[in-house]
């Protein structure tokens, strides 16, 4: 059970609902969903990225081993600090552990959707997510601002034709093509597409449905990619083995009884409310940008 002493004086978010939040995360996060994670310290992490040339070759005894060429870069995985907070009645510092736990559930439900919803338009945009403007990682650390070679324009009427043009882009890199990320705009193309009879060619995308597959792609719709910045359709590439993503597993958790903390020009005090914040330090590298193309908007 959650040690409610703890909740409330304030300190780390219970850890039995880490694993919980994570992956409501993922429920929410195309990035998440998509990818791979890993816990990430508070230091950062670096990830190790080889480059191998020619092939393996076979010896016969005596003879000599052929050269071959290698090239490592590295990419360090430096974790963010992501804040969510909300207002709930006092009613919390008295309740029961039982209902603690209740209001702590709703809490964690509307932080892992505002964190996905903040780590996947920071990580492709390059924005911050409260203000929508260009965060300082921007062009280091965002798919709009590393995959600026592999791109196709969006075209409504043959948006089919986009994917396979930017999968075939990725391809041609020599790398593979593990998901795709489409806005809501492009799942709707899809399924608008029809052959020569009239018959729905993607059926699966029509009335607003979300397959978790396409062609044997991981596939996922999210509001995200047009949120802000470049109008991006489509991100495909390989994210499970070009992109990495992490949280620290410890996830600081404040109950504030005093003031007004979020400048919500209203006393908590008076008005028999409390304040919980939560912080999430998530951290994420595009690891190989040309193992990534994207479909915008001209």
């Amino acid at each position: 059970m959650t040690d409610t002493t703890a909740l409330k004086a304030g300190s780390l978010f219970p850890a039995e609902v880490i694993p919980q939040l994570v992956s409501k995360v993922r429920g929410h996060s195309s990035l998440a969903k998509l990818s791979n994670q890993t816990p990430i310290p508070f230091s950062g992490t670096q990830e190790m990225v080889f480059s191998l040339d020619g092939n393996a070759s076979i010896v016969g005894e005596g003879e000599a081993k052929p050269a071959g060429k290698a090239s490592v870069t590295t990419k360090i995985i430096k974790p963010y600090k992501f804040v969510y907070q909300a207002r709930i009645t006092d009613e919390f510092k008295y309740a029961s552990e039982e209902k603690q736990l209740n209001y702590l559930q709703a809490f964690i439900d509307g932080f892992a959707k505002k964190i996905a919803y903040a780590f996947d338009v920071a990580a492709i945009h390059g924005v911050e997510p409260k203000s929508l403007t260009d965060a300082s990682f921007k062009s280091t650390n965002s798919f709009d601002g590393v995959v600026t070679d592999n791109v196709v324009t969006y075209a409504e009427a043959s948006f089919d034709d986009n994917l396979d043009s930017a999968v075939a882009t990725v391809r041609s890199n020599g790398n593979d093509v593990t998901g795709m990320i489409l806005s809501t705009v492009g799942g709707t193309a899809l399924g608008k597409i029809k052959d020569k009879s009239g018959q729905s060619v993607y059926p699966e995308f029509k009335f607003g449905q979300n397959p978790d597959k396409f062609f044997g792609m991981g596939s996922d719709i999210n509001k995200t990619l047009t949120a802000a910045g470049e109008k991006d359709h489509a991100i495909v590439g390989d994210f499970e083995s070009a992109f990495k993503w992490g949280y620290s597993e410890q996830i600081p958790l404040e109950v504030i009884e005093y003031g007004d903390p979020d400048g919500a020009g209203r006393d908590l005090k008076a008005h028999n409310e409390i304040l919980l914040r939560a912080e999430a330090y998530i951290g994420w590298g595009i690891l190989v940008p040309e193992a990534f193309a994207r479909v915008k908007e001209a």
